[in-house]
């Protein structure tokens, strides 16, 4: 659950900082939270199928 709070957190920053109009900065930080997101993706799926199949009791 932290990684999905951290990459909100970066989108966040990112949307205020393109509002501002450092678009540079929002850019970086949009894909900060997109690999972010990316990475609580994988993990999610790898202890679901995880979960459904070798923990099944």
């Amino acid at each position: 659950m932290t990684l999905l709070k951290w990459a909100l957190i970066f989108f966040l920053i990112s949307i205020v900082a393109g509002i501002l109009g450092f678009t540079g900065i929002s850019a970086a930080i949009a894909d900060v939270a997109r690999v972010l997101f990316y990475i609580f993706v994988v993990i999610f799926l790898v202890l679901l199928i995880l979960g459904l199949t070798i923990f099944r009791v």
